[in-house]
C-alpha cells in the first residue's frame, strides 16, 4: 500500500506518508520526533508537498514546524482550530505537557467538507467533530482509506472529555458520515492499529445503540 504508518512520540501517535507513482508525498500529522520521520522519508526518497492535520492537539503537530522547514511545503488546517497551533492552552499541551507546544499558523486553512485537492492527490474532507471542533477525516478513495485522526479507532472513538469535545457530536459525526462509506474501506487511526468501516461496525462497542 503506498501509505506508512509511523508511531511518534511518549503517545505514539500516528503519522501517516501518503504517495503516489512520482514519489511526491502527504504527511499526515507530525507529532513528533522529527528527526525520526525526516530520516524514514529519505530513506524512501519521498518528496513532500504538503501537510495535512486532522486537528490540533500538540500529539498531532509537535513536529510541524520541523518538517514544513525542511521540505519547504504549506501546512493544512481546519478553520475551527485556526488559533489551536500557536496556543498551548487550546492545543493542549499547557495542561498535559512541561514544555508547551506552539507552532507556527498554518499556511491554509479548511473551510467546508467536500472534495479537496493537494497536487495529484483528491480526498474528500468530511468534518467530524465531537474529539475536537475542528476535527477532519480525509477520505481517500483511490486506495480506499480513511485518515480518521482521532474520531474512530479499532474497537473504540476519541475521547471527548478535552476542552470543545462532544461525546454525542462525535457519534453522530462517525454515524452520520464515516460509516457510510464503503465497509472494505480502511480506517488509517491517530493511534493504534489500523481497521475498516465494515469491522467497526460490527464490532466496536461504542457504535451500537445509537
Amino acid at each position: 500500500m503506498p501509505y506508512l504508518q509511523l508511531p511518534l512520540g511518549p503517545l505514539q501517535t500516528n503519522a501517516y506518508v501518503l504517495s503516489n507513482e512520482k514519489s511526491e508525498a502527504i504527511i499526515f500529522d507530525p507529532g513528533s520526533e522529527s528527526d525520526k520521520l525526516i530520516r524514514r522519508l529519505k530513506e524512501e526518497n519521498l518528496k513532500p508537498i504538503a501537510i495535512l492535520l486532522t486537528h490540533a492537539h500538540f500529539d498531532h503537530i509537535g513536529a510541524v514546524d520541523d518538517i514544513r522547514k525542511e521540505y519547504s511545503i504549506p501546512v493544512y488546517v481546519s478553520k475551527h482550530e485556526e488559533d489551536w497551533l500557536a496556543k498551548p492552552s487550546k492545543n493542549g499541551s499547557g495542561r498535559f505537557l512541561g514544555d508547551p507546544v506552539v507552532i507556527d499558523a498554518a499556511d491554509h486553512l479548511i473551510t467546508e467538507e467536500g472534495s479537496f485537492k493537494v497536487g495529484s492527490f483528491a480526498f474528500h474532507i468530511f468534518h467530524t467533530p465531537g474529539h475536537s471542533p475542528g476535527s477532519l477525516s480525509y477520505y481517500y478513495k483511490k486506495e480506499n482509506v480513511l485518515f480518521s485522526g482521532d474520531v474512530l479507532f479499532s474497537q473504540s472513538i476519541g475521547r471527548t472529555d478535552l476542552p470543545g469535545g462532544n461525546h454525542e457530536l462525535l457519534l453522530k459525526s462517525i454515524h452520520t458520515k464515516l460509516l457510510d462509506l464503503p465497509e472494505q474501506t480502511y480506517v488509517a487511526c491517530g493511534h493504534g492499529q489500523m481497521t475498516t468501516i465494515g469491522m467497526e461496525m460490527d464490532s466496536n462497542p461504542f457504535l451500537s445503540g445509537f
